[in-house]
């Protein structure tokens, strides 16, 4: 008789070990991005924002070391002269802005995923940075008069800069080529589990799962037993 081995005995180990990930979610802007970064960190455990650092002061509403880490210029500055940055940019010919390197490798090597709020540019230099470690997601509107009319609808800039936001849309759509992979916004929900489904399969890569030879020669020592 085959002895059916006890629950105890079922579940004594522990998940494989995994390196972490990191995601990259590009748009134009009214494309989605923020939605779909929001759902993703509300629901996905695994999955913290990398907050960058920036020289630009902060606003009233705004806390030090949750939404940026503000430092100025000379500090910023030092920072690129350690190679602290995975990426960063003058914003405008003014401020400037970069995601801080050792939280981002920390919490890769301790399994956790972390998401960049990046543009093409950033995710180039975060893939140049960490080869292997970067998913790419592009968001695509359904329509440019689409994409417009989100822009009119939030109601957050006026004509002139919707006029230069919809400019500059068409050079960052361009750049969809780059990514990993292309989802198309026509919808939240369907588009939230895309971006989810690929965030759940650029998980289980064998490549990320470090741990899989050691899990599997527990698998043989237990056949053994």
């Amino acid at each position: 008789m085959t002895e059916v081995p006890s629950p105890d005995r079922q579940h004594n180990r522990q998940p494989i070990r995994r390196r972490g990930l990191c995601l990259v979610i590009a748009a134009p802007s009214g494309g989605g991005k923020g939605a779909i970064t929001r759902a993703l960190l509300e629901n996905e455990p695994a999955l913290s924002l990398s907050i960058s650092v920036t020289t630009r002061k902060p606003r009233p509403d705004e806390r030090d070391g949750v939404h940026y880490h503000f430092r100025d210029a000379g500090e910023f500055d030092a920072m690129i002269a350690v190679n602290g940055f995975l990426e960063y940019a003058r914003v405008f010919g003014r401020n400037q802005y970069g995601s801080p390197r050792a939280p981002a490798e920390a919490a890769l090597a301790a399994g956790r995923d972390v998401i960049f709020d990046i543009d093409w540019q950033g995710y180039r230099q975060l893939r140049a940075a960490l080869p292997g470690d970067v998913v790419g997601i592009f968001l695509l509107p359904p329509s440019m008069a689409e994409l417009e009319r989100r822009l009119h609808e939030r109601a957050a800039d006026t004509r002139q800069e919707i006029a230069r936001r919809m400019t500059t849309a068409h050079d960052e759509i361009s750049h969809w080529h780059e990514f990993d992979h292309v989802v198309l916004n026509d919808r939240f929900e369907p588009t939230l589990a895309q971006v989810r489904a690929i965030l759940v399969a650029a998980r289980t890569r064998t490549e990320r799962q470090v741990g899989i030879a050691a899990f599997v020669a527990a698998l043989d020592r237990e056949r053994r037993a």
